[in-house]
């Protein structure tokens, strides 16, 4: 296939260099604690960093991969948020946080991922850990796997909970905590757990607990609608956080604080940072083209090339000029090409740093040709170059 590039709109200059790496100076805030990280979730780029590659415990915040474990199984239909889960004895006897389960009392899968991402419960972990997998062990196994897939290089899991053992704590950096978080906002049904602020446990029964967030910055700064708190005495006090305001994300994390003061007060100073000294900008709206894909053999022979979504960047305020674009299309797409099909990608560059990427699609279904349409085709331009 041939490709007609560059059909440009918003004044914007078309550029061939592509460099899919996030470069450039990252500044630190001084706000105490171990290890921070501030980034944007939909294009990653990192605003501020100190530590954030070291690996450092952090408690409950753990508690995110068990989420997104058991959250991930009901999605491809291995369990339901319906099925009741069994209390163990070992699970019953799990200390700090917790909903006081008893040992063969049955709740709800949904009810007990409620109880883990609302009232942080190392007794629910584990029950949602041995149900999934048999053993808490198992389980781990399972979160670690899923944190190589996902590209957490310095992140160790070795239970459900984030409590510590003998053998280590669970140990992460402030980088991976924000990846997972940036994967977690898309794990079916999971921001509408963390986002929860109070939750009722055994509704139908003693109605005890009354689960309360420990993230509460939920109902103290606007735009934030999750994650996760987490603390221990080796750990300190940490949050996870995301919130958004007109269109733009924020992920901010922080970790090893002396108390909840410092913590809270740290994550609003990273939050504070980046909503003052950036915003979100939309090059293009919801299916507008960026340009055209010539196909010879399909009809129809030219299509549109289009964002799927309003193809929102990240820039600093004050330099929403000095943006530059790059399209890149797939030549070797196969006939048909369904609509919506992705046929390459648009980034928006800052200088050399990527400040958004987006997927392209074609407006509309390219079908192969049949050989006798191709042949009138071919004459028709035939005659078309003689006349």
């Amino acid at each position: 296939m041939a490709l007609r590039l560059f059909s440009w709109s918003k004044g914007l200059m078309a550029i061939t260099l592509c460099v899919f790496l996030i470069t450039g100076h990252v500044a630190a805030l001084d706000i105490g604690g171990k290890a921070h990280y501030l980034m944007d979730p939909y294009s990653g780029r990192v605003f501020l960093t100190n530590n954030g590659e070291d690996a450092l415990p952090v408690a409950s915040i753990s508690k995110l991969m068990t989420l997104v474990v058991a959250l991930e199984a009901v999605e491809r239909d291995e369990v339901r948020l319906d099925d009741l889960v069994t209390a163990s004895p070992f699970a019953a006897s799990k200390r700090g946080s917790r909903i006081w389960l008893e040992t063969g009392e049955q709740l709800t899968l949904g009810e007990l991922i409620y109880a883990i991402a609302v009232g942080s419960a190392n007794d629910a972990a584990v029950a949602v850990a041995e149900f999934l997998a048999g053993t808490e062990a198992g389980f781990v196994d399972l979160m670690n796997i899923r944190a190589k897939e996902l590209g957490l290089v310095k992140t160790t899991f070795r239970n459900s909970t984030g409590l510590p053992e003998e053998g280590g704590s669970n140990m992460m950096s402030a980088q991976d905590v924000a990846l997972l978080v940036r994967h977690a906002m898309g794990v079916p049904r999971l921001m509408d757990y963390v986002s929860t602020y109070e939750y009722t446990m055994r509704k139908d029964t003693t109605k005890i607990p009354v689960l309360w967030n420990g993230n509460k910055l939920l109902r103290r700064y606007y735009g934030v609608d999750g994650m996760k708190t987490g603390f221990t005495t080796e750990a300190g006090y940490c949050i996870a956080a995301t919130a958004e305001r007109e269109n733009f994300r924020l992920i901010a994390v922080t970790l090893g604080h002396k108390s909840e003061e410092e913590r809270e007060s740290a994550a609003r100073a990273l939050l504070d940072y980046g909503f003052r000294k950036y915003q979100s900008m939309e090059l293009y709206a919801e299916k507008e083209a960026v340009g055209t894909l010539e196909c010879p053999t399909g009809n129809p022979r030219t299509v549109d090339v289009v964002v799927p979504k309003a193809f929102l960047v990240t820039v600093e305020r004050g330099k929403e000029l000095d943006l530059t674009t790059v399209v890149e299309l797939e030549t070797d797409s196969v006939l048909p090409i369904t609509e919506g099909q992705v046929v390459g990608r648009i980034t928006a560059f800052y200088g050399d740093e990527i400040v958004g990427v987006s997927p392209l699609t074609v407006s509309e279904t390219v079908h192969k040709l049949s050989v006798p349409a191709l042949i009138v085709r071919l004459f028709k331009a035939m005659a078309r170059s003689v006349f």
